[in-house]
């Protein structure tokens, strides 16, 4: 396993010594408990802090192992949450807890929400409508490139795109929504101190430059362990509005994911793949299994939520998206057009839909129907056409 890297931060932000938020911080840290039995523990006495001042049995009660009981009735835990609160605050980073208003509700629908969140950056963004997007660590250039312009043309339209900052498709598509100069945010299976992989670290400081955040469950200090990353997967499809698998293969990490989401019903969307091609079965596997088929954003968009897109709309800023869309252009590079391909394109409009007809109509003289309809297949697959209701079509933006 490759080294991890500490990630430098000397800003200072102390924080108000809050009882509850250190009361769950103390319950994170106590050996034995998991993130479901303290969540009910504590809906159960209607306190993280009460839970403190219980004996020795009541804590055991609340169905605690003796090992953890004992670490809390001792004084242990909260020592060890003050220690972890100061180095928090040395790290100008916070904590937010499942008691804290600040704590993202779609999370907490999930079956075993994290307690306790480690955080820097803005953690305001948490709550606001995501897209997770996954795949596998060893993309092609086509999952690469469909990562990249897929997140970066969702966050121009202000959807929040989270993933996991690993290798391959997680850095593109942080790079994509850092490209249409939107924040990010990335969930880590290693403390908020601690960048892995290594060569990422520029990227995590370009994702807190650009105003977005770091979030983990794990204590600051916490290097790579197999074990954390599946876990810190359900915070990644718990916290989104669905998720997007861009490539993996059959045995991959991001098939865990995948099942989070349809557990949490979430919606799963999948870009499709050549079959031949070892990163295109699990995306592929999904599109058969019910998944929604990705070419373009326009795809994800048209299946969010109305109150979703509604509130995403109302958000947008006028003129910027060109803009954005300019400045990106070149993740893709443009493809040599034929002919009949380029005069389908010279009659269509951004601002108004022509019905298949009226396109025929206009290009009777030119062009057969046959080579219309195939421009026509071609110009939509790469993204430069949308095809309306009705048959339909418009220059896509």
């Amino acid at each position: 396993m490759q080294s991890a890297t500490p990630l430098d931060n000397s800003n200072i932000n102390e924080q108000p010594l809050d009882e509850q938020r250190l009361a769950w911080l103390g319950l994170a840290l106590s050996p034995g408990l998991g993130p479901k039995r303290i969540v009910d523990a504590v809906e159960k006495t209607g306190s993280a802090a009460r839970i403190f001042s219980l004996s020795l049995t009541e804590i055991e009660a609340l169905r605690f192992p003796a090992e953890s009981a004992q670490f809390i009735y001792d004084g242990k835990a909260r020592h060890a949450a003050e220690e972890e609160w100061r180095r928090v605050c040395d790290l100008g980073a916070t904590i937010v807890t499942y008691g804290c208003a600040g704590y993202p509700e779609r999370l907490k629908e999930i079956y075993d929400p994290p307690p306790v969140l480690w955080a820097r950056g803005d953690v305001r963004l948490l709550s606001r409508p995501s897209m997770a997007v996954i795949g596998t660590r060893h993309p092609t250039p086509y999952g690469t490139r469909m990562a990249e312009l897929l997140a970066r043309d969702l966050a121009a339209h202000r959807m929040l795109i989270v993933s996991g900052m690993a290798r391959g498709i997680d850095t593109c598509a942080h790079k994509g929504a850092l490209v249409a100069r939107r924040p990010t945010v990335a969930v880590w299976g290693t403390g908020i101190d601690v960048v892995y992989p290594k060569e990422n670290k520029k990227l995590a400081e370009e994702i807190l430059a650009g105003g977005g955040a770091i979030i983990a469950e794990v204590p600051l200090g916490t290097f790579p362990a197999p074990q954390n990353f599946p876990r810190r997967n359900r915070i990644l499809s718990g916290i989104s509005v669905g998720v997007l698998v861009v490539e993996a293969g059959e045995n991959s990490g991001t098939r865990v994911t995948a099942r989070c989401a349809a557990e949490q019903n979430r919606d799963l969307f999948a870009v499709p793949g050549n079959v031949t091609n070892k990163g295109a079965w699990t995306p592929n596997m999904l599109i058969r299994q019910g998944a929604k088929l990705v070419a373009t954003w326009e795809d994800i968009w048209e299946d969010l939520p109305s109150q979703v897109r509604l509130e995403l709309e109302s958000e947008a800023v006028p003129g910027q998206l060109e803009s954005i869309s300019a400045v990106g252009s070149s993740l893709l590079p443009e493809p040599m057009l034929k002919a009949e391909e380029s005069m389908v394109l010279e009659v269509l409009r951004r601002d108004e839909s022509l019905q298949i007809d009226e396109i025929l109509e206009k290009l009777e003289t030119q062009l057969t129907s046959s080579e219309v309809f195939t421009a026509l297949f071609e110009l939509e697959m790469a993204g430069r056409v949308r095809s309306l209701p009705g048959k339909n079509y418009v220059l896509a933006m």
